[in-house]
C-alpha cells in the first residue's frame, strides 16, 4: 500500500471526471443585454422577471468590482458563458434522466443519499435543474420542493415568489448580485407550511460540468411559523485551466418561532471563483442554523448573513475552511441584530497548507432598538506549514450599551509541546500531528451531515510523513 505524504495525495479524483458539452448548447459568453433577452427568451420568463433581468444588468454595468477581499483580476467576465442549454426537461423519475448526467450524479451519490436518508432531492447540471423529487408523504404535509422557474408559473406560489425573490439580497448589494439578477437560472423553491416539521432533509446538488461557465442558481427557501426544515446544499466542478464562475444566490425566511438549519459543503475545483451571496431574514423567536464547509475554489468570498428581525430571533454559525496552494479564501459571516433579545454566535475553524490563503472576515451590528441582545464570536486557524496565511478581519457596529459582546480569535501552529507528549504515549509523530488537526476540527465536522463529515475528515486528515513543518 502507498504511504501517502502529502494532502495532494488524498483521493479527491470522485469529482474530477467530466463530460464534453456541444458548443451550440451555449450562449455566447460575455454581459450583454442581448444575452439577456436570450436568457429570457429560452426560460419564458414573465414580463415582470425579464423587466428584472434588465434593470439588474443596468445595475451591474454601473458597480465597481469588489475591493474588499482577495483579488479576482483572473476573472475574464467577457470570456463567461452564462448560460447552458439543458440536455433534457426536469424530470421526476430517476431513470428518465439522460445516462451521462445520470452518471454523474450516480458517481457523486446523489441517488444512494436520496434512497437512504432524503426527503427529497433536487439536482442542477450547469445552468438547469435537471431532476427533482420530494417524499409523498412529506409532499402530503404540503410542503412544496421544486425547481424556482415551475414555482414561478404555478398560480398557488407565483405571487409568493415576485413578493420575496431578490428582496433580501436586491441587485443593488454589490456587483455579482446585479450579475446574479440579470443572469440567474436553475435553483430550487422550498416551501414549508405553519407547524409542519420535515424530519429528514431536504438536498440540492449543483454541478458545473462546463469549462470557462458560470452558475448562478437562486435558491429560496420560506419556512412559516412553527415549522422545522433542514436544507443541505452540495457543489462540485471538474478542474479546468479556464476560470469558472459561481455567483449563486440563497434567501431564507424563517417564520415566528421556526427553525432552519442551512447546511452547505462546496468543494469546487481550483479554478472556480466562489462569489455567492447567502442571507436570512428572521422572525420573531425563529432560528437560523447555518453549518459551512468550505474546501474549493481559487478564490472565495462567502459570508452568509442573518438578519434578525424579531423579538428573541437566533442565529448560529458553525463553518470550516480548508485552503491549499493556489487558493485564498474569504469567508465568516455577518449578522444584523434589529430585535431586542436577540442572540447570535458564530464558531468557525480554518486550515491553510502549502502557501494557501485563509481570511476570517464577520461583521456584527446591533441596533439601537436590540436592546438586550447577545453576541459571541470565536475563530481559530491552524497553519501547517510556514508559508500559509491567515488573517482574521473582525467588525462591530454596537449602537447600544444594553448588550453583551464578546470576540474570541486564535492562530497559531501545531504546537511541538503537544506533539511531544502524544510521542510520549505511544504515537509516532505523524499520528500525533493527525490527531491534533483532527481533534481541531471535531466541533465543526460533528455538525455536519454525516456523509460531508466523512467526506471532510478524508480531505484534511494527515497521514502522511514530513507533511507539517
Amino acid at each position: 500500500m502507498k504511504e501517502k505524504t502529502f494532502i495532494e495525495d488524498i483521493d479527491e479524483s470522485i469529482y474530477d471526471f467530466r463530460y464534453e458539452e456541444d458548443e451550440a448548447d451555449m450562449l455566447d459568453s460575455g454581459i450583454t443585454s442581448e444575452i439577456i433577452a436570450e436568457i429570457s427568451e429560452e426560460k419564458h420568463d414573465p414580463q415582470w422577471m425579464r423587466d428584472f433581468r434588465l434593470h439588474s444588468l443596468e445595475l451591474y454595468h454601473k458597480q465597481r468590482m469588489p475591493q474588499w477581499g482577495p483579488s479576482i483580476e483572473g476573472l475574464d467576465m467577457d470570456r463567461i458563458v452564462t448560460y447552458i442549454r439543458p440536455k433534457t426537461r426536469m424530470r421526476n423519475n430517476w431513470e428518465d434522466v439522460p445516462d451521462n448526467i445520470k452518471d454523474t450524479f450516480e458517481k457523486l451519490g446523489i441517488p444512494q443519499a436520496e434512497r437512504e436518508s432524503l426527503a427529497g432531492v433536487g439536482a442542477q447540471y450547469d445552468s438547469e435543474i435537471v431532476y427533482h423529487n420530494l417524499r409523498e408523504s412529506v409532499a402530503k404535509l404540503g410542503v412544496v420542493y421544486t425547481d424556482l422557474e415551475t414555482a414561478m408559473w404555478d398560480e398557488k406560489y407565483a405571487e409568493m415568489i415576485q413578493k420575496h425573490f431578490m428582496k433580501l439580497v436586491p441587485p443593488t448589494d454589490h456587483k455579482f448580485a446585479a450579475l446574479h439578477g440579470a443572469v440567474w437560472s436553475g435553483g430550487s423553491f422550498v416551501y414549508v407550511p405553519a407547524g409542519v416539521k420535515v424530519d429528514i432533509p431536504l438536498q440540492s446538488y449543483f454541478r458545473l460540468n462546463a469549462e470557462g461557465a458560470g452558475q448562478f442558481e437562486h435558491t429560496l427557501i420560506i419556512v412559516e411559523e412553527g415549522a422545522y426544515l433542514h436544507f443541505i446544499e452540495g457543489c462540485s466542478a471538474p478542474k479546468y485551466y479556464a476560470a469558472s464562475l459561481h455567483a449563486g444566490c440563497v434567501e431564507l425566511y424563517v417564520g415566528k418561532g421556526a427553525t432552519l438549519r442551512y447546511s452547505t459543503i462546496e468543494n469546487w475545483s481550483k479554478n472556480m471563483y466562489n462569489l455567492n451571496t447567502k442571507r436570512a431574514l428572521v422572525a420573531e423567536g425563529g432560528k437560523i442554523e447555518w453549518v459551512s464547509g468550505s474546501f474549493g475554489s481559487h478564490v472565495s468570498y462567502l459570508y452568509p448573513t442573518s438578519v434578525l428581525n424579531g423579538e428573541g430571533a437566533r442565529s448560529e454559525f458553525t463553518g470550516i475552511t480548508f485552503s491549499g496552494e493556489g487558493q485564498d479564501l474569504d469567508t465568516g459571516a455577518k449578522v444584523i441584530h434589529n430585535a431586542p433579545n436577540t442572540s447570535s454566535y458564530m464558531n468557525t475553524r480554518s486550515i491553510s497548507k502549502s502557501g494557501g490563503g485563509n481570511t476570517f472576515r464577520s461583521e456584527v451590528v446591533v441596533k439601537p432598538s436590540a436592546k438586550g441582545s447577545k453576541s459571541s464570536v470565536s475563530c481559530a486557524s491552524l497553519m501547517l506549514d510556514s508559508e500559509s496565511r491567515s488573517d482574521t478581519i473582525p467588525a462591530m457596529d454596537i449602537r447600544t450599551n444594553d448588550a453583551d459582546i464578546g470576540h474570541e480569535a486564535k492562530i497559531g501552529r501545531i504546537s511541538d509541546d503537544a506533539v511531544f507528549y502524544l510521542m510520549s504515549r505511544g504515537l509516532s509523530e505523524e499520528e500525533a500531528k493527525a490527531l491534533i488537526v483532527s481533534g481541531f476540527a471535531d466541533n465543526v465536522s460533528k455538525e455536519l451531515p454525516l456523509e460531508y463529515a466523512l467526506e471532510m475528515n478524508n480531505l484534511i486528515r494527515i497521514e502522511m510523513i514530513g507533511s507539517i513543518g
